[in-house]
């Protein structure tokens, strides 16, 4: 199945943020970071249900190099994802309806 895929607002804000962390971190890591993330958000159209239910309906994919953690939701044939947090930032409260 091929899924339609949207990002939330909160989710874009979420990676403009580390991107810019990342860059002043390094200059050119905030875009080697934003790459990754496109790659693994653009896997969502082939391959959504490969994550499993991880905290109340929400799916959880880790990416390999950054410690970031992309959570989101299947609704029919669409995936959207809500928000985009560090590996060490709570979730709970960020998923909250």
């Amino acid at each position: 199945m091929k899924w339609r895929v949207s990002i939330r607002s909160r989710a874009e804000a979420d990676l403009q943020q580390a991107w810019q962390w990342y860059e002043r971190e390094q200059p050119g890591l905030g875009d080697k970071f934003l790459a990754e993330m496109r790659e693994l958000i653009q896997s969502l159209h082939e391959y959504a249900e490969r994550a499993p239910d991880y905290y109340r309906g929400f799916h959880r994919l880790l990416t390999p190099r950054f410690p970031h953690k992309v959570f989101y939701r299947i609704h029919g044939d669409r995936v959207i994802v809500f928000c985009v947090l560090h590996a060490k930032q709570q979730h709970s409260d960020k998923l909250r309806k």
